[in-house]
């Protein structure tokens, strides 16, 4: 084959492989809109951002005083604190996060979220690359963090959180959860590790003791539960028992903010109505 020939077949194999390559998303507008998320690439809108309503979480009312606060200063260009929200499944951490960003929203203060994997941590330095150019405030999100024993992210994070050369800018805080207070597992054999025990432990306590907020999530109590449905149900005007409601919690084994959603739901759906 012809030197020429050669040239255009190699011209009609590139062009073919590229027409295969999908176009990569171009990255939002940081200026506007409410929420966004965070591939490892590219910035994406949230095209629908409805979080629940701020004053519907019922039976946390202190961590949704201390998280607005915070979320306030953040907005106004005060200093405020990276976030660790660590407790019980389905007692609301991940809801109020996004309840207090829409509830600023409301008020006319300039504030987004950004919702990024726990397993990009790596490519965050890009995304704080972009999000430091504005001057609008963020709250980047992530949820249900854990890390293994061996994992390097830990650190990775505490560098973001302590201003190393991956530390987040100052318009940006991380507001995490977690169902671990300190994030990374710890085992009573750790305190028998030969090699310095103190160091060890001590090791897993710096990444939760770098936020300086942190707000505990418990399993909510009978009262506490029977007051998130009355709350609801209120709302969406339906009726109910609480002998039907704590049924429905113990069929479930836990008492928490999202079976008393999922017990609305269902009430819902028995009354032939819809939630929206």
């Amino acid at each position: 084959m012809a030197d020429g020939e050669t040239k255009a077949a190699l011209i009609r194999i590139a062009d073919a492989l590229e027409r295969l390559t999908p176009v990569p998303p171009t990255s939002a507008d940081i200026d506007s809109g409410p929420a966004f998320h965070w591939t490892g690439k590219t910035i994406e809108a949230i095209e629908r951002f409805t979080p629940i309503a701020l004053d519907m979480l019922t039976g946390i009312d202190d961590q949704k005083a201390r998280l607005l606060e915070n979320s306030k200063r953040l907005a106004n260009g005060f200093a405020a604190h990276d976030v660790l929200l660590w407790g019980s499944r389905g007692m609301g951490k991940s809801a109020l996060a996004k309840s207090v960003v829409r509830e600023l929203q409301r008020a006319d203060m300039d504030i987004a979220m950004v919702e990024a994997s726990a397993d990009i941590l790596e490519h965050l330095p890009d995304l704080f690359a972009i999000l430091g150019k504005t001057d609008r405030a963020f709250i980047l999100f992530i949820d249900d963090i854990g890390f293994d024993e061996d994992s390097a992210a830990p650190r990775l994070l505490r560098s973001m959180l302590e201003g190393g050369a991956a530390a987040r800018p100052d318009n940006v805080r991380l507001y995490v959860t977690s169902n671990r207070r300190h994030i990374v597992p710890r085992h009573m054999s750790e305190q028998d590790d030969p090699i310095n025990p103190r160091d060890v432990i001590d090791d897993k306590l710096a990444l939760s003791d770098r936020f300086g907020l942190r707000l505990g999530f418990h399993a909510a109590s009978q009262d506490d539960y029977l007051a998130m449905i009355d709350r609801y149900a209120q709302v969406h005007g339906l009726a109910y028992e609480a002998d039907d409601a704590l049924l429905w919690a113990r069929q479930r084994g836990s008492r928490s903010g999202r079976v008393a959603w999922q017990y609305i739901v269902e009430l819902a759906g028995r009354a032939g109505q819809s939630l929206t």
